[in-house]
């Protein structure tokens, strides 16, 4: 069985498997000792600890692999006069892509009104963390100390110093190029590490559903179906409608062999909620399968991670609507505006701010004049929606760098089309020659 089809099964079953203990653990016929044992040894325990170290083998790989890729991008684009107009391209399309998606989702929910019929039993109640002054957020992109944005896991302050020593590296002569060498050797090391992670994904993405549908359940998605659904819905349609159109209309390449190449990323992302947590997996796939040279998805893929929130944007997008008709408050067209805008300048004004998507939707209502405390309406299905708009997000990070490499001719078209490629087929290469 190939690696693709063993994470999907290991996804499947730990839902089955995690649903079926939660049966048994909110069971009345259940004894007590067995639903302590199964929630303190196997939940709360085996399924726990081989989850964590999973997710925690994956953030061991996202700095250095973040920090090694940009250097090798930028050294090698250095020369060419090509990282602006690269980093102008992939900024607007993340943020054009956003727009997109919060607009579809206003759209879907004024026509399918999920908080129509909906009644607050209880007042509900919620505390949003602040969110720094977007001047404090502008500064703080930019590193005082590398080595402790490092160790804090500050991304975009990697991103900036990984960018600048690589320009550096690509102006310092033969000094430079032989810097410029052991970074490319230390890429393939981290990218072995990638590997070998892979192997071991089944077991991890098993543990960690088996114990969040075990804790959680699905009765939560039963209490606000509409809303959960509608999110849901939107989510699928700019996965599978927005982004392959995109790439049709923008690099003429098919969308349906990004999409079946996307499947093992798509279940780390569902097993994680974690668009860093799944970056070293999303940049060996946009590197390895999709043909994307490391000049440009050293960039794309780490900025993708940290600002693009296409899936919370929809998320967002829904709520807001949603809250606005449990409290019985019509929305103008310019409330409607102010949303879109909001939440897409919001997706890189708070990118390092903890819990984003809360917070972020908090500055939207805020801006739409509705209640903050609304959020905690659906607080009980984030959870489950935050693994499918991850999904949805690591989508968005790979057809962007696909469009922005084929428009740079830094793609190898042979490597995109070969359903093959990294299993036994083409891999790219510094020497590949790239396609139109």
């Amino acid at each position: 069985m190939s690696l693709t089809n063993r994470i999907l099964l290991a996804m499947v079953s730990g839902i089955l498997i995690g649903s079926l203990l939660n049966l048994i653990l909110h069971s009345a016929g259940t004894p007590e000792m067995v639903q302590a044992g199964v929630n303190d040894y196997l939940v709360g325990g085996l399924f726990d600890v081989v989850g964590r170290i999973f997710v925690a083998s994956l953030k061991l790989l996202v700095v250095p692999l973040v920090l090694v890729s940009l250097i090798c991008g930028a050294s090698s684009l250095g020369d060419s006069a090509r990282m602006g107009p690269i980093a102008l391209k992939t900024l607007g399309l993340y943020l054009a892509t956003t727009a997109i998606a919060v607009g579809v989702a206003l759209a879907f929910a004024v026509l399918v009104s999920p908080g129509s019929n909906v009644e607050m039993g209880v007042e509900a109640t919620y505390k949003a963390a602040v969110a720094p002054p977007l001047t404090d957020v502008l500064v703080d992109i930019f590193p005082s100390n590398p080595v402790r944005a490092m160790a804090d896991g500050k991304m975009l302050q990697i991103i900036v110093f990984a960018l600048l020593f690589g320009y550096a590296i690509s102006h310092a002569g033969e000094q430079g190029r032989r810097i410029a060498g052991f970074f490319r050797d230390l890429e393939s090391v981290v990218m072995a590490m990638v590997g070998v992670l892979m192997k071991m994904a089944p077991y991890g993405v098993f543990a960690l559903l088996a114990k969040l549908f075990a804790t959680m359940g699905i009765g939560a998605i039963l209490d606000l179906a509409a809303y959960f659904f509608t999110v849901l819905a939107v989510l699928l349609f700019h996965a599978f409608g927005v982004y392959p159109l995109l790439l049709r209309i923008l690099a003429g390449l098919s969308p349906r062999m990004l999409l079946s190449k996307m499947r093992p990323v798509w279940a780390f992302a569902f097993s994680t909620a974690s668009s860093g947590a799944t970056l070293p997996i999303t940049l060996h796939t946009v590197e390895k399968r999709l043909g994307v040279h490391n000049s440009v998805a050293g960039f794309t893929v780490p900025l993708g991670a940290t600002i693009n929130m296409d899936g919370t944007a929809i998320m967002q997008g829904v709520a807001t609507v949603f809250i606005a008709q449990v409290y019985g408050v019509d929305l103008s067209m310019g409330a409607y505006i102010t949303v879109i805008l909001t939440a897409t300048l919001a997706s890189i004004g708070t990118a390092a701010v903890p819990g984003v998507g809360l917070i972020t939707l908090a500055l939207v209502l805020e801006q739409a004049g509705l209640p903050v405390e609304g959020i905690a309406l659906i607080i009980g299905v984030d959870r489950l929606l935050d693994m499918v708009r991850t999904a949805v997000n690591v989508t968005g990070d790979a057809a962007v760098s696909v469009i922005v490499a084929k428009s740079e001719q830094q793609f190898d078209q042979s490597v995109f089309q070969d359903p093959r490629a990294d299993f036994g087929g083409a891999v790219p290469s510094e020497g590949s020659t790239p396609t139109a």
